[in-house]
């Protein structure tokens, strides 16, 4: 196995924000690209953040409370009164096949269950495709719950849940 797949979850401190950074606007085409006011100011609202190694992957979220005008949280919003919404998750190219998205996503979940939540959201580009993540999601419990065009018809999403035990 890997050191990186042994790594521990860490938080994302303000020291580790240039290298999630980095990470983020790499894969920016399925993520949004970020400044570095705008990545700040979304740790900072955010229900959990984190990262492996200094940015071999990293993971952010938010619930319902957050302070946060994404369209895809706001769906989120509008539909549910309690939730944890994966807003990004990536995993360095040279980090890939080690499990750290389960790894982050197996915390996810039981931060969200901890807090008394019962559903974990996200989305997935339809159009454009993103067959990975797709499976990637399915094989992790995830299930359709909605279908939406964004950003001016840019892209086209799926919505996801992922429910939790009570």
């Amino acid at each position: 196995m890997s050191d990186t797949a042994l790594s521990p979850v860490l938080p994302v401190t303000s020291n580790a924000l240039p290298a999630i950074l980095e990470l983020n606007n790499e894969h920016a085409r399925e993520l949004s690209w970020l400044e570095p006011e705008r990545l700040a100011h979304l740790v900072s609202e955010a229900f959990w953040t984190a990262r492996v190694g200094e940015a071999d992957a990293f993971l952010l979220t938010f619930d319902q409370d957050a302070d946060y005008d994404s369209p895809n949280f706001l769906w989120f919003r509008d539909r549910y009164p309690r939730f944890v919404y994966v807003d990004r998750i990536v995993v360095a190219k040279h980090a890939r096949g080690r499990g750290l998205a389960r790894k982050l996503y197996e915390q996810v979940f039981a931060r969200a269950q901890a807090a008394g939540h019962s559903v974990v959201g996200c989305e997935v580009n339809f159009n454009p495709p993103n067959p990975e993540s797709d499976a990637f999601h399915a094989a992790m419990g995830f299930e359709e719950a909605g279908l939406a065009d964004v950003y001016g018809g840019e892209r086209t999403v799926r919505y996801l849940i992922r429910r939790l035990q009570a």
